[in-house]
């Protein structure tokens, strides 16, 4: 079976495939929505390219909630079906397309109120069952639970017990973001399409006004590419607005603005609870997710004009989010708690006046000009439906007949046979010599893949060690992360491919060398560029903290433009 190798030599080979031969579809940007575009074009039968000019999900698909759900808030605004789509959505993942990557977690919903609170927010849980079991993937989470004061502090005993008069607790679901895009991109490459990350498109090539493929330029050699393709998808999410910008003469289909998100992680031990906690603010609402060792705790919304590669948390951010959690804490979290803080991008958007796009309150499709579609906005739950709304515009332009999207019925590499692996997860313990406890940790982020990353240990069993400074992790990873899954740079394996930038008090730091070791051998690095990668690793965390000690968004943002990129782009996207 063709397991989708992101490698140095596949991307390599994958530049040469786009550049020789005329795509049926190209799709640019390989955030969520961009990777599974390409897998959703790919399982039709189509010739695809993909393009990233970062790294996947660097974006706003690897700083999320991290959560797959049905979104409660829309049921206040009365969105029955678009809740029910995203349910039925949640299942299909949990069930068979990423049973190893998405999987149940349970959220208490504190009551403050009497009575009348626990009617309403009763109600409305109970028509959020309702509709996931009213499709077909809805079942398999429990049902919705009211508990009394008692019975909520059992399970959360980290709550302050005169902040609640009872509970519902009630089930959703959680995926590690960034590993999730990466396995569509890896998913669709098993399917034939050519994948490459660090290749920045620069322009669009055209024919009148159609557009027949794109410049490119790869952002690790300097290389200029020309692609040609019958038809474009741009997915390239709060970047959507410069990538329209790129089509002189055209006025760009939709209007973008950002809004940022920030999140906090504190470890496990600092607040006393077995479930999630979803807890109203004056504004919005705040999630306390649990997160293997760690809470996530967020998030934000408001208004960013500043730089959008490199979105930083300000000091005023970061307090935010712990005054709002600590109103409801018996032992309150302090600075000193943090151990990683991420911030990402919304993309707000609404049609140009005179637009013909189909827009939902979720996300929309246009078609600006012959040649090209745009897809922006949604949540990261309906990534598939968004992707297969704009395939489905795609292939109208092409003089073929295009089989409908199947990717209801496609699960991700490492999908399938999981519940198998992990009834074997004892087996697999004794034949690797690993600990089930690192053999259930490695099933959750590899799935059946699993085989691929304990044959490196079989070949080298210093590999099954614990990875200095991150010792949730094995060394395996890591290499398997730059041999298999298309990290680039050492940043790209610290912060994507594992959460150690995020999971650990140092963000990283000191696992950072021997992580640049391990992988220099794959990506061929010199002892100089290995320096470098741990260098401007260094830089980053450093920019970062510092970041968050400011006092706006202005002065975090120009704090963290002070750390270089690891392989610069020379446009805007």
């Amino acid at each position: 079976m063709n397991t989708g190798v992101i490698s140095p030599r596949s991307r390599t080979a994958a530049l040469a495939a786009m550049t020789e031969n005329e795509l049926d579809v190209l799709v640019v940007g390989a955030g969520v929505v961009g990777a599974g575009a390409a897998l959703d074009a790919a399982t039709r039968g189509l010739s695809v390219g993909l393009l990233e000019a970062r790294d996947f999900a660097s974006g706003t698909s690897s700083r999320s909630s991290k959560l797959i759900h049905g979104g409660l808030r829309y049921l206040e605004m009365l969105d029955f079906s678009l809740v029910r789509e995203a349910l039925k959505e949640r299942g299909l993942l949990i069930q068979r397309l990423a049973p190893h990557l998405v999987r149940p977690v349970s959220f208490l919903y504190p009551l403050q109120h009497r009575a009348w609170e626990r009617f309403y927010i009763g109600a409305g849980i109970a028509l959020y069952d309702a509709l996931a079991l009213s499709g077909k993937f809805g079942a398999g989470l429990p049902l919705h639970k009211h508990l009394s004061r008692t019975e909520a502090l059992r399970a959360f005993p980290g709550l302050r017990p005169e902040s609640l008069v009872g509970a519902i607790r009630y089930s959703d679901a959680q995926v590690d973001d960034a590993r999730h895009t990466m396995f569509l991109a890896r998913t669709a490459m098993a399917y034939g399409a050519h994948v490459a990350a660090r290749t920045e498109v620069t322009g669009f090539l055209r024919e009148g006004r159609r557009v027949v493929g794109v410049t490119a330029r790869d952002a690790e050699t300097g290389a200029e590419l020309t692609i040609r393709a019958r038809t474009v998808i741009n997915a390239t999410g709060v970047w959507t607005g410069e990538s329209q910008a790129l089509l002189a003469g055209e006025r760009g289909e939709f209007r973008i603005t950002a809004s940022k998100g920030i999140h906090i992680v504190v470890p496990r031990e600092k607040v006393a609870g077995h479930t999630g906690m979803i807890l109203r603010t004056a504004t919005s609402v705040l999630f306390v997710i649990p997160w293997e060792q760690h809470w996530i705790i967020g998030t934000t919304d408001t208004p960013y004009e500043q730089g959008k590669a490199h979105p930083a948390a300000s000091g005023k951010d970061v307090d935010y989010l712990l005054a709002e959690v600590n109103k409801s804490l018996a032992t309150p979290l302090t600075r000193e708690d943090v151990q990683g803080v991420y911030a990402g991008l919304r993309p707000l958007l609404s049609a140009q006046a005179d637009s013909t796009a189909k827009l939902s309150r979720e996300h929309a499709v246009g078609n600006p000009v012959p040649g090209l579609v745009v897809v922006a906005g949604g949540k990261y739950t309906t990534y598939r439906v968004m992707a297969k709304d704009a395939v489905d515009v795609a292939v109208q332009g092409l003089d073929t007949r295009v089989p409908e999207s199947c990717t209801e019925q496609v699960p991700l590499l490492g999908a399938n046979g999981y519940r198998a692996a992990w009834n074997r997860r004892g087996v697999l313990a004794r034949q690797s010599g690993l600990h089930v406890t690192r053999i259930e940790h490695l099933l959750r982020r590899y799935g059946t893949m699993i085989d691929e990353v304990l044959g490196l240990v079989a070949a080298d069993p210093s590999l099954g060690q614990p990875l200095p400074g991150a010792t949730d992790y094995i060394k395996a990873e890591v290499v398997y992360a730059a041999s298999h899954e298309g990290a680039r740079h050492l940043e790209d394996v610290l912060t994507r491919r594992t959460r150690i930038s995020i999971e650990t008090a140092d963000r990283g730091v000191a696992a950072a060398r021997v992580t640049a070791e391990l992988i220099a051998e794959v990506l061929g690095w010199t002892g100089a560029e290995t320096e470098r990668e741990i260098a401007l690793y260094e830089e980053r965390v450093v920019a970062e903290l510092n970041a968050q000690e400011q006092p706006d968004d202005a002065t975090a943002d120009a704090t963290r433009r002070t750390a270089g990129d690891v392989a610069p782009l020379a446009a805007t996207l």
